[in-house]
């Protein structure tokens, strides 16, 4: 690695390929995050948007102006300030003016700037802007000394290098953008609530991210639309900033007379394009995935009016509306990223209270630098001042030395003490000036300019003074977007998400109400015929397989797998594979350890018991509600002993009486209520003796009496069944003659 001279004079300098790759890859990252991607988190702008509404201001398009192409607009920025492609900057430029893009547009456009169903705005040359109130805020004092500039680019003019940011831009119209290995996306807030926030940070602090929830509800998105995201999380993600909300669209129910209803849907998430969210309604509808909706019609003028009919009008409105959100873009997820350019234009994420109290300490060098501005201007007019005062008493000799001096300037300096500036002043005063009416009027401005500068030194002198002056202006800004006023009014509000019971509800309705019968191999093949299947003997299966479990349900019906190790795994019958081909592997679908089989097979049944039991003689009664699991992995239920597995799950609503064999053939028969009722656990003992295996368990109901089937399958009463009555964890007594030889009271396999 070094530096090479060419015969022709010219240098080459040597250097490994990893070495200026990541060099100049670095450079690019950095111009990515702090150039385009990431806001300053003093005035929530970008460069592209600082630059335009600077440009702006300098060709005076003041609210109350008249309004300017936008061409010319884009023309000055990119020709000055920003050397990208015009279409960038005008598009940045559409969205300032977007009052469904931009909580608060701080562009006021004339003519078409786009819509909420996605059609983009007319050419720049067709268009008209200028600047809005809250714009107007970002730029106050921008003259007055608040903060820096740098020179453009081109080094021909200056830039400044963040605005005086009055307006709570950063969140009250939010961000969003993706750097180099990071990424920020903030959503709008309500003016208003963040200014009462920030006077109460003001005046506490230490005041905590719960304290500034009391005045900041959650965002504000301009489109409204219901926030249902649970209290705590929201508060988690002003704490940390990071998190997200779910956004549902305003709908109510239309009566239309005669027990007829329609669904309006007036308010969509924030960033949903309405065209695109009514072809993808009428594609879920075309592919009966939206069972419940009949029709979707768009009757929208200005404002928003989507109409939803129903299949029918027996359909609970709340659950088409639930099982629309599940589907559609009608319920979205804003995901919060507070990824901002600190006063040092390092990025980091901050808290809603970082992102508040980088804003206040912001204003408060802004009113620092204004009144240190002020004060130089106002010492400097009072010297001046001074100097006109000097000169009026003394007229007739200032008069005479500047008539017959050759050097007055010199001259009228040495003979009345006066500085060089005083002395400018006095020789380039007009004539009128000398009448006595101006004397007057100097002395009235000279005494108003020494109160205001003593004020001003007052307040450079207190931190509490200039904290007030900064409560003072925020407070103004927040009554000019109060709730009161059009645009200062909250939009989106605060709702509960469906219960679970709600959301079952949902699955159930969207999965269309079929008959099956599920199938379970031998070799762990799962499959679900259509139908229900009576005769399976027919049913192919893989090479040296076949049908081990089966049972009859329907697609709605959750289906439960108990397996050799004590858990129970869940199915959705809906997603099962369709029983053309020969299904597929089990363990494709749940994490089931390979030393695990399954042993039983069952439609879930909301209130029903079942008795569980390990071949070690362990059992015990659950609820089949406790019996669900969420997770690939299924839920431990049954805790086998070592060397031992789960081998019974058994409907304990069948009878009352329960009867046990074991290994040594002992018989014992006692009350299924003598077994106790459990959620999870070993169990209690189910049978005595020093018997280790337990072989059958049976549950009867004590009028039928106890029998047990034979090889052939019929049917075979046990004579006597009382005499094997007992209590639980007794050793009981011998079979009966005949008994099964398998000591089973059903054949296995």
């Amino acid at each position: 690695m070094g530096e090479i001279i060419t015969p022709e004079g010219g240098r080459i300098f040597e250097e490994s390929f990893d070495d200026a790759l990541s060099t100049r890859y670095l450079a690019y990252a950095l111009s990515t995050i702090t150039q385009r991607a990431l806001p300053d988190a003093r005035d929530g702008l970008k460069p592209v948007h600082r630059r335009l509404l600077y440009a702006m201001r300098l060709l005076k398009l003041d609210p109350d102006a008249a309004y300017k192409k936008c061409a010319r607009v884009v023309g000055d920025v990119i020709g000055k300030y920003h050397p990208h492609g015009d279409q960038a900057v005008y598009d940045a430029l559409v969205r300032l003016a977007q009052d469904f893009s931009a909580r608060y547009p701080l562009i006021e456009g004339q003519g078409n700037f786009g819509n909420i169903d996605g059609d983009g705005a007319a050419a720049m040359r067709y268009t008209e802007a200028r600047l809005t109130d809250a714009a107007q805020l970002i730029l106050k004092d921008l003259d007055q000394g608040t903060v820096d500039f740098r020179e453009t680019y081109d080094g021909e003019d200056a830039e400044p290098i963040v605005m005086p940011g009055a307006f709570p831009n950063l969140l009250a119209n939010g961000s969003s953008g993706i750097a180099v290995g990071m990424a920020t996306n903030i959503p709008p807030h309500n003016a208003y609530e963040l200014c009462q926030a920030a006077r109460y940070l003001i005046k506490n602090p230490d005041a905590p991210t719960d304290a500034l929830l009391h005045y900041v509800q959650g965002p504000d998105f301009p489109t409204g639309g219901v926030c249902v995201e649970p209290a705590t999380s929201i508060r988690d993600a002003y704490e940390t900033g990071r998190g997200g909300f779910r956004l549902r669209a305003r709908w109510q129910v239309e009566d239309l007379g005669r027990g007829q209803w329609q669904i309006v849907v007036t308010e969509i998430p924030y960033l949903v394009q309405k065209a695109k969210l009514v072809e993808r309604i009428a594609i879920l509808m075309e592919a009966k995935r939206l069972p419940l909706l009949g029709d979707i019609m768009d009757e929208s003028a200005e404002d928003i009016r989507l109409i939803l009919e129903p299949k029918s009008r027996t359909v609970d409105p709340q659950l088409l509306m639930e099982s629309v959100f599940k589907l559609t873009e009608l319920e979205t997820r804003f995901s919060l990223n507070l990824n901002v350019l600190d006063p040092k234009g390092t990025p980091r994420v901050v808290g809603l209270k970082g992102a508040l109290q980088i804003w206040l300490d912001h204003r408060r060098d802004v009113v620092v630098r204004r009144a240190t501005h002020r004060l130089a201007q106002v010492e400097d007019r009072l010297e001046v001042l001074s100097g006109y005062l000097i000169a009026y008493l003394n007229l007739d000799e200032v008069i005479r030395i500047i008539r017959e001096s050759d050097e007055p300037k010199a001259e009228l300096m040495k003979t009345f003490s006066l500085t060089e500036r005083q002395t400018e002043a006095i020789l380039n005063m007009r004539l009128r000036s000398l009448r006595k009416l101006e004397e007057i009027e100097i002395r009235s401005e000279e005494s108003r300019l020494q109160d205001e500068r003593d004020e001003l030194q007052g307040l450079l002198a207190s931190d509490e003074r200039q904290w007030q002056r900064v409560e003072d202006e925020v407070t103004e800004v927040g009554e000019r977007f109060g709730p009161k006023t059009d645009i200062g009014a909250r939009r989106t509000s605060f709702g509960d998400a469906p219960d679970e019971a709600m959301v079952d509800a949902i699955e159930e309705a969207l999965i269309p109400r079929e008959p099956i019968t599920v199938v379970l191999s031998q070799k762990g093949w799962i499959r679900a015929l259509k139908g229900h299947v009576d005769d399976l003997s027919t049913l192919k299966h893989k090479e040296g397989d076949e049908t081990f479990l089966s049972i009859k349900a329907e697609t709605t019906d959750k289906i439960l797998i108990f397996a050799t190790d004590g858990r129970f795994f869940t199915l959705d019958a809906s997603k099962l594979p369709g029983g053309r081909g020969f299904g597929e592997p089990l363990r494709l679908t749940i994490d089931m350890p390979e030393d695990s089989h399954p042993i039983a097979m069952l439609k879930f049944t909301k209130g029903r018991t079942l008795l569980l039991a390990s071949d070690a003689g362990y059992g015990f009664r659950v609820e089949e509600e406790s019996l669900v699991a969420t997770k690939r992995a299924g839920k431990q239920v049954l805790n086998v002993p070592e060397g031992a597995k789960a081998a019974f799950c058994l409907d304990a609503s069948q009878g009352d009486c329960i009867g046990v064999i074991g290994a040594n053939r002992k018989l014992l028969v006692y009350t299924v209520e003598e077994i106790p009722a459990m959620a999870k656990g070993k169990g209690v003992k189910l049978f005595g003796g020093k018997v280790s295996t337990l072989d059958d368990i049976t549950i009867f109901a004590r009028e039928e009496g106890l029998s047990w089937t034979d090889s052939s399958g019929r049917r075979r009463a046990v004579e006597d069944w009382h005499l094997f009555e007992g209590k639980r964890a007794q050793a009981g007594r011998m079979a009966p003659k005949g008994f099964a030889k398998s000591n089973t009271f059903t054949p296995k396999g």
